[in-house]
């Protein structure tokens, strides 16, 4: 798996002004995690990708209106991989370790079926139109048939139930 090498579909993707900021703020809470809104046009603290893509830093989440609800996820997601302890160190990039890059987005699926109106359906056809790609062609092919290892670590560190629900701090 690797990230957004270009944006090939952008415009189709959810973006956060379809969804609103509760629910999302409110999946953020659960894991002691805060989602600071940005207005419009002004930069994002901490986005690694910029533009409009989600920023980190600390235990926050910043984005923007337009700002892809696949990539809040996937912010988000590196915070929660992380031990509590870690978290306050990071800005901007999260890790380097494929392991969390692979349990981050596997996570931002599953999460997606917490915010009503997304879903992980939803969430893996933004991921492949954004650019996402992965070894078998799609982000339904990998979590489906390629992501063993990723719900495994999960499942490990207690942040998955080996049912496959996310499990809440």
């Amino acid at each position: 798996m690797s990230l957004p090498s270009s944006h090939v579909n952008e415009a189709s993707v959810m973006r956060l002004a379809e969804i609103g900021f509760e629910a999302p703020s409110t999946l953020l809470a659960r894991y002691g995690l805060a989602l600071e809104r940005i207005e419009p046009g002004t930069p994002i603290p901490g986005s690694f990708w910029g533009d409009e893509e989600a920023g980190i830093i600390g235990t926050t989440v910043y984005a923007r209106d337009d700002t892809p609800v696949h990539s809040l996820l996937h912010e988000a997601g590196h915070l929660i991989v992380l031990p509590p302890d870690r978290r306050e160190a990071v800005h901007t990039d999260a890790t380097d370790s494929i392991d969390e890059e692979d349990a981050t987005c596997y996570l931002q699926i599953v999460l997606a079926d917490e915010l009503p109106g997304v879903g992980r359906e939803r969430l893996m056809a933004d991921m492949d139109a954004w650019g996402y790609t992965f070894r078998l062609g799609s982000a339904q092919a990998w979590f489906g048939e390629d992501a063993a290892n990723a719900r495994q670590w999960l499942v490990e560190h207690h942040l998955l139930s080996p049912d496959g629900h996310p499990v809440f701090r």
